[in-house]
């Protein structure tokens, strides 16, 4: 199930020009969900036809969210499906918040840097 989610969200996003389209294997990292897939989009309009795009195309494949955030700014957009959570956002509140680098933390990486405690 979470392979084909995980099809649909990508060619959804693809399928009106979401950028830097990235699924993260969360899995051993927490119990909460499975896999993360980050995109960004050009403008708020574009965020919010992002993740409205998402939502459409998984429900025709049976596919309903828990829950949609961010939908009124639409800066970043985020749609949970349990095991997969969609973030959409601007360039600039990727960066910001830089979920890749988060979500690629391993506790073997802070030990070999020397930031654990």
């Amino acid at each position: 199930m979470s392979n084909q989610l995980i099809d649909i969200v990508i060619d959804a996003l693809e399928g009106i020009k979401g950028k830097d389209i990235v699924a993260l294997d969360v899995s051993d990292l927490t119990d909460v969900m499975d896999h993360i897939v980050v995109a960004s989009g050009t403008s708020n309009r574009q965020v919010k036809a992002l993740a409205d795009n998402v939502v459409e195309e998984a429900k025709k494949a049976g596919f309903r969210p828990i829950g949609i955030e961010g939908m009124d700014t639409s800066e970043w957009v985020l749609v949970d499906y349990g095991d997969i959570v969609v973030h959409v956002m601007l360039p600039a509140t990727r960066e910001f918040y830089d979920l890749e680098k988060l979500w690629s933390m391993r506790p073997d990486n802070l030990k070999a840097s020397g930031r654990e405690e």
